[in-house]
């Protein structure tokens, strides 16, 4: 009987311990037995560790995703500058002292392209304008190259690389000018009346507050009726500016075509501590000097509105087509 009741205490052990390997519920080492509390840690673990390789396997795909967009966003931002260099604002450097000191060398300017669109150009406008064929002769165009490949690069790439160059600011170029407008159309210019003042309509203008220290308005006479289209233009250093009085002898009597006129420059953006807006001076507001000129505008007038509503199609399909991939992206997130 002792016997029988030995084998049968070791039945009952054997029937509580797990199961050696290669036996029916025997579990392999390393593995816990299912129900046992280790069972639970053990598949945390590999979850956690499935969930690592997850975002170990996602994180050179958005990597990856990032370099391949990048080229694309950097493409709609050279568009967009693009657009609004060329129909809204644009930056220009003063590379002379003919509008000290109101503009000093050096100082870069916005033009804001656009205003003459909707508003005809006043005196006292600060304008940048082309001076070919007013006060510069007209260049003869270049020979065209014979060479197809040589004729599309003059004509892609290049005007492109210019394009991108002059995002960053540009000088007036050979024929581009910056002055400040006198006279208008209708209006009579003339210089000097009895205190030696220039005046517009007969009434005196009072420049001090933006005429260069030390210079009189004008050290040569004239008296000019501005044509119709066309602009009486000064610069405010008059002892060092070659603006409208030196151009008598060209075409158009030293005055230049409002068709001409690149746009207003209306803030100075550096160095920092010169910015500061550009107003028109308030002896320009005298009765006589600013008159009403009408609803027209110069000889390219009625075709101006439809330009900024081209530029703003222009500028709405990349800007609609970036918010809607990044929308995209974000659902996907």
């Amino acid at each position: 009987m002792t016997d029988d009741r030995l084998a049968h205490e070791r039945a009952l052990a054997d029937a509580r311990e797990p199961g050696r390997p290669g036996e029916p519920g025997a579990t392999e080492p390393g593995q816990e037995r299912e129900g046992s509390p280790m069972a639970g840690t053990a598949a945390q673990d590999e979850a956690a560790g499935s969930a690592e390789e997850d975002i170990a396997q996602k994180r050179p795909e958005k990597s990856r995703s990032f370099w391949r967009e990048l080229p694309v966003l950097i493409v709609v931002a050279l568009v967009i500058a693009l657009v609004i260099k060329s129909f809204v604002v644009q930056a220009f450097y003063i590379p002379s002292s003919s509008m000290e000191n109101t503009l000093d060398i050096g100082d870069k300017v916005l033009v804001n392209k656009l205003v003459y669109h909707f508003r005809s150009i006043e005196p006292g406008d600060i304008v940048v304008f082309n001076g070919s064929g007013s006060w510069d002769q007209a260049a003869a165009p270049a020979a065209a190259s014979s060479n197809p490949i040589a004729r599309l690069y003059d004509a892609t790439l290049v005007p492109l690389f210019h394009s991108i160059v002059e995002l960053f600011g540009t000088a007036p170029g050979q024929h581009d000018y910056i002055k400040r407008v006198i006279g208008v159309p209708g209006d009579h210019v003339a210089c000097c009346n009895a205190h030696g003042q220039v005046t517009v309509n007969g009434v005196a203008l009072r420049e001090s507050g933006y005429l260069f220290p030390g210079n009189v308005p004008s050290s040569s006479t004239f008296s000019v009726t501005v044509p119709p289209g066309r602009l009486w233009v000064m610069g405010d250093h008059r002892g060092v500016s070659c603006d409208s009085r030196c151009h008598l002898g060209d075409p158009g009597g030293g005055t230049v075509p409002e068709s001409q006129v690149i746009g207003r420059a209306f803030m100075i953006v550096w160095p920092p501590s010169r910015w500061r807006i550009l107003p028109i001076p308030a002896t320009f507001s005298q009765p006589g000097v600013d008159q009403p000129r009408g609803a027209a505008l110069s000889p390219a007038g009625p075709a101006a509105p439809y330009l900024p509503l081209g530029a703003g199609f222009v500028g709405a399909v990349p800007l609609t087509w970036l918010q809607r991939r990044l929308r995209r992206r974000l659902r996907h997130r």
